[in-house]
């Protein structure tokens, strides 16, 4: 079935074609040059818009499943709702913006680009982040940004236990409470620096960085070498 163009651009009606056919149309929309498509009914869908490798703007009408967005490069998806685990999980390049909340493991691993989400996100949120820019506009979970390898991760409101376990690079803030903090994860001061970058980042999302009690965690660097020790004066205890 082809796209129905009642708008300025394509829609596709997710309701009458599989998840494999919609990828498939959109990959073609892309290669084509069309700036634009518009999905309905995505209907909590999984794996809508994975893949992609050529720059289009994807508008989903509804709540998506898991993956969405996942392993692109270039592309720009908006999610009219809120999504399902792992929203743009190693994501490459391009944006994706999710007017609502998000479940677990969002930006997972993503290398580049940008992943917005407007409401809140469950725990592991930027889990192994590797150089994108997660923001949450809301409250994260658990174990947000464990093992965070690079990249930078705003968080607006408060955030879960053992947040940036194990991270080894990269940049997190939190403009609400901490419940706790994970293991080489450290408080560091903020600079102006700082601040504008919040600014930068936040401002087209409609936020505004001096609005909340931002504070700045880095890598404490005591997890970078191993400690060998000692365990002579123990021999003889087996």
């Amino acid at each position: 079935m082809t796209p129905t163009t009642t708008r300025s651009h394509p829609v596709i009606d997710c309701a009458e074609l599989t998840t494999r056919e919609i990828n498939q149309k959109l990959k073609a929309l892309a290669s084509e040059g069309i700036p634009q498509a518009d999905l309905d009914n995505p209907a909590g869908r999984h794996n809508l818009g994975v893949g992609l490798e050529q720059p289009i703007h994807l508008v989903f009408h509804g709540p998506v499943g898991y993956y969405c967005g996942g392993l692109s490069d270039g592309s720009t998806v908006e999610v009219m709702g809120p999504c399902g685990w792992s929203v743009g999980e190693n994501l490459m390049s391009g944006q994706i913006t999710i007017h609502g909340n998000a479940s677990a493991n969002s930006g997972a691993s993503a290398h580049g680009g940008k992943i917005a989400i407007l409401g809140n996100s469950g725990p592991r949120t930027a889990i192994s982040l590797k150089g994108a820019t997660v923001i949450v506009a809301g409250d994260v979970g658990h174990s947000s940004a464990f093992m965070m390898q690079d990249g930078r991760f705003i968080i607006c409101g408060n955030a879960g236990s053992n947040l940036g376990d194990s991270i080894y690079q990269g940049e997190i803030f939190v403009g609400g409470e901490i419940h706790s903090l994970g293991a080489d994860a450290k408080l560091t001061p903020m600079t102006e620096a700082d601040w504008h970058t919040l600014e930068t980042e936040l401002s087209p999302l409609g936020l505004t960085a001096r609005d909340y009690d931002f504070k700045k965690i880095i890598c404490a660097q005591e997890l970078y070498h191993f400690k060998a020790k000692d365990f002579s004066k123990w021999k003889d205890a087996y």
